[in-house]
């Protein structure tokens, strides 16, 4: 009996391919990334699996490509990307890996908020500029404290409530916004208060975004929300660069609005080089860093195939997009 057809939009961890060859007859995309459509439509036409990335778009042509597609198994946690309606219309099962990137994706957060606060990739660029000629007085290059601050955190699930712990920890006081209050026992145990949007942003010395993005999420963050923060005010965006209107945070910026941005993900990725946000100092940047621990990534590797594997077989994945 022939082996069933699973395809890989790009290379895994060597031990998860070792793995899926067992089962499967496997072909794994080489060359460009993200792979181009065309290939794409191409490769998926006889496959009865797939795996794929967060920048690989699965809309309803390349799921009406797939004939024979009887899992999708992506290798993040967002699945924006994905026609989901569409591809459970078609019966597709299909398996995302949330749970495992939860501490690393959450440590990045704080990351950020550290390096933006107390600027130290600001130092680092004028170090390796050659700028730094004297020892600093007591007035010059100085940050901010993390203690004491109050974080608003805009969607509290899986990686909002670790980075709370988190900030608590730094001695942070801790707002949130959520589609749907936590209870009150949840609220006591995490140690936060409830806020809407409009009052968390205009009472946030740092606001973190963590909510996945949607129609609902698109562009939430303008500049009608940013223009309520305080001057003095930081925004971390670690979850999906679309939540933001890059725009609008970029005039916010330049016309200081705000006192600063971290940023682990844009509108377009990987960044234009000629977007302005990369001539600004008061921004961090990071290339969608957010999961990419070695831990974490081989973690994902293996959830990954293991959602694929149910999948074809018929069953729920393990972590299955509902």
């Amino acid at each position: 009996m022939s082996k069933k057809r699973v395809f890989l939009t790009r290379r895994l961890h060597e031990f998860a391919l070792k793995e899926l060859r067992k089962k499967y007859s496997i072909e794994v995309h080489s060359g460009k990334i993200p792979i181009p459509r065309e290939k794409l439509l191409k490769k998926i036409a006889n496959v009865e699996g797939l795996i794929c990335f967060p920048y690989d778009k699965i809309d309803k042509e390349v799921i009406d490509a797939a004939k024979n597609l009887h899992a999708i198994s992506t290798y993040s946690v967002g699945y924006d990307h994905i026609d989901i309606n569409y591809a459970k219309k078609r019966g597709i099962q299909i398996g995302y890996t949330p749970d495992v990137l939860t501490d690393a994706t959450a440590d990045l957060a704080i990351t950020l908020m550290l390096d933006l606060l107390r600027r130290v990739t600001e130092g680092d660029r004028i170090i390796r500029r050659g700028d730094w000629k004297v020892i600093y007085g007591a007035y010059d290059y100085v940050g901010v404290d993390i203690s004491k601050k109050t974080l608003g955190i805009v969607g509290l699930g899986r990686i909002g409530r670790v980075v709370a712990q988190r900030a608590k920890a730094f001695g942070m006081n801790v707002m949130y916004y959520n589609r749907n209050r936590l209870s009150k026992s949840v609220e006591q145990k995490l140690g936060v208060k409830y806020s809407t949007l409009n009052s968390l942003f205009s009472k946030s010395d740092v606001v973190s975004l963590h909510v996945p993005h949607n129609s609902q999420t698109n562009e939430m963050v303008n500049l009608s929300l940013l223009k309520k923060m305080k001057k003095n005010s930081y925004i971390v965006n670690t979850a999906r660069g679309k939540i933001i209107n890059e725009s609008d945070l970029i005039f916010a910026l330049k016309k200081k609005l705000i006192a600063g941005a971290a940023l682990d993900v844009f509108t377009n990725e990987p960044i234009d080089s000629k977007n302005p946000l990369l001539k600004l100092e008061n921004v961090v940047l990071a290339p969608h860093i957010g999961s990419s621990t070695a831990e974490t990534r081989a973690k994902m590797a293996e959830i990954t195939v293991k959602n694929l594997n149910r999948g074809i077989a018929g069953k729920n994945p393990i972590y299955s997009v509902k």
